[in-house]
């Protein structure tokens, strides 16, 4: 039906006779002689029909967008004045010689050339927005990068294992997806939130390096970076420490992108504690092409009588941080009001600031309504420690460390991108040394930080027992650019060890047994030292393809309600159905 691929039309094709096949991009009528902009997957051609030929003209007469044809013709050289340098394949043209439509289209329900597209309308036919050039180019910078991991991870001794799909429910953060038994009546399967538990298993089978690229599931609200259903590539190995691990995966990323972008990531990555990390970006995925940084000013205050900063300067778990905008002393009232509702969105009660419009001197010049509730002393102290200029702007969070963490790092990125203060180019790291555990004011309980199965920095159960709180992990985290890439961590491989951790987290012997009695026995035979990460494929591809949403680098996605607009999922099913699952059937209600 075809010889080649449209888009590898060329001038070494000139006088050669080819066929070709795909979709009517464009039909244009030019005093009689027809041109059509023919596309497939690897570009587009201009294929001409002349009148000469009758029959075949009146055909292409007909052919609107959309419509599926093939031609055959001879390659030629485009006239002088004619040549397209923006079209591969714009210096030649086919002169069409015969042509059959293979299918008609009806109109598409938005032209491919179209930008501003509602998501459910290109969900909904999802098959037409996927003929789009960016989205062709995207799913093929997927499989060009899930090609270049699998590659390097044979070439360096893993091997690549499935795991179920149909599994136990286990706590790993989010609801999971159940899957009701027709074989154990009131029983549920899980869809795995990741194959975590297994690929421990599999390091204590003996197989030493794994790997999988993976679907995972999560019944969470969802957002830009987050989907129902998303891919992982899932790592674990054994007898590897940390810093190996980090050098093998740092490895992995650095030929991903020589490969697939061209683009030469440093070597080796820099590596930040998740204290540094909290106290300098109020993140810990922290977006490194911003130059800003917070600065902890809580000591200057701790004596003033301003009870907005004197609370939070005197109280172990508060927080005063400053964050310096070079020359945002240009900002608009307006403009700061919108910056106070911003962070109010993460729980910080107001933001105050100070203008530095000139100080030649003292503090003269300052523009600020917290000004009068401060010795001039502690103010030149507070710019002195900032660095602030003239025309620069100091913004301050003074709560509870979290808020204020979150408050001005979220804020942090937003002044970044809206001042034109992110540089341009790739800046990964790695975040170490989380904390083991969080605690919860509400529940008065501790939760694992990444997941009850990491290893914490001391063997020591009785050290761990007496300071849980200030506990550090074995947990390591790749970022690039703000976005946490993958996350991973050395796991516990002693079952005493585990079972520590276990109580720890208010898991009672009884729920360890019922939840991970499995992975409690193989403990007891022979389990090695094992350690893994696992990268969010999706994100990673959402990165390197320059998109702002992992919907746009999945086939398939949903919406931000988990509802599928092209098959209408999730849906009914019949009531025997759900009669052979030993579920109960509800009648909807009704009206009245």
């Amino acid at each position: 039906m075809r010889t080649q691929y449209c888009g590898e039309v060329s001038a070494r094709d000139i006088d050669q006779e080819v066929s070709l096949a795909g979709w009517v991009q464009r039909r244009r009528d030019h005093g009689g002689v027809l041109f059509i902009d023919l596309r497939d997957r690897e570009g587009v051609v201009q294929v001409v029909f002349n009148p000469d030929a009758a029959d075949t003209f009146k055909l292409a007469e007909s052919l609107r967008n959309e419509f599926v044809i093939s031609v055959r013709g001879v390659v030629r050289r485009r006239p002088d004045g004619t040549v397209n340098p923006n079209m591969r394949t714009g210096e030649v043209e086919v002169v069409g010689g015969a042509l059959e439509v293979l299918n008609r289209a009806d109109t598409p329900p938005f032209q491919l050339d179209e930008e501003d597209i509602g998501d459910d309308i290109r969900l909904r036919y999802r098959y037409v927005d996927l003929r789009r050039p960016v989205m062709q180019q995207r799913l093929r910078l997927r499989h060009a990068i899930t090609r270049a991991v699998r590659g390097f991870l044979d070439d360096h001794g893993f091997i690549d294992v499935e795991t179920p799909i149909l599994t136990r429910a286990t706590p790993e953060g989010a609801r999971d997806y159940l899957v009701p038994s027709r074989t154990h009546p009131g029983n549920f399967f899980a869809l795995p939130q990741s194959p975590q538990l297994f690929k421990q298993l599999l390091m204590m089978s003996g197989l030493d390096r794994y790997y999988q690229i993976v679907r995972c599931f999560r019944d969470e609200d969802l957002r830009a970076d987050r989907q129902p259903e998303f891919t992982q590539i899932d790592i674990e190995t054994s007898f590897l420490d940390e810093d190996a691990i980090i050098a093998l995966m740092e490895a992995m990323m650095r030929k991903l992108f020589a490969d697939t972008l061209s683009v030469k990531l440093p070597d080796p990555f820099p590596r930040l504690s998740y204290a540094d990390a909290m106290a300098r970006y109020g993140s810990d995925k922290p977006d490194l092409r911003i130059a800003l940084e917070l600065v902890e000013v809580g000591d200057l205050l701790a004596g003033v009588e301003f009870k907005v900063f004197a609370g939070p300067a005197n109280d172990p778990a508060g927080r005063i941080a400053a964050l310096r905008v070079p020359k945002g002393g240009k900002l608009s009232r307006k403009e700061i009001d919108d910056y106070t509702a911003f962070v109010a969105r993460y729980g910080a009660k107001g933001l105050a600031y100070i203008k530095v419009n000139e100080r030649a001197q003292g503090t003269g010049g300052l523009q600020s309504p917290i000004l009068k509730f401060l010795p001039d002393a502690v103010v030149e102290q507070i710019l002195e420690r900032t660095g602030a200029a003239d025309g620069d702007l100091v913004f301050f969070g003074a709560d509870k460390a979290r808020v204020v963490n979150d408050a001005l790092g979220a804020l942090r990125v937003r002044v970044g991108h809206d001042l034109g203060l992110v540089e341009d180019g790739w800046r990964p790291l790695w975040v170490v040394d989380f904390p083991m555990f969080e605690f919860d004011d509400e529940t008065k309980r501790l939760y694992a930080l990444h997941h009850p199965f990491t290893a914490p920095r001391v063997d020591d159960i009785a050290a761990l027992e007496r300071d849980p709180a200030n506990a550090v992990s074995r947990a390591y985290d790749m970022v690039l650019n703000g976005t946490e890439l993958g996350g991973g961590s050395i796991r516990i491989h002693r079952t005493d060890l585990q079972e520590t951790v276990f109580r720890l987290l208010g898991i009672g012997d009884d729920e360890a047994r019922e939840k991970f009695g499995f992975l409690l026995d193989a403990l007891k035979y022979g389990a090695p030292p094992h350690g893994g990460i696992a990268f969010g494929l999706d994100r990673l591809v959402m990165l390197m393809a320059g998109a702002t949403s992992i919907r746009d680098v999945m086939a398939f996605p949903k919406t931000q309600t988990a509802h599928c607009p092209l098959t209408d999922a999730p849906g009914r099913v019949p009531e025997q159905s759900l009669r052979e699952l030993h579920l109960s059937v509800r009648k909807p209600p009704t009206a009245g």
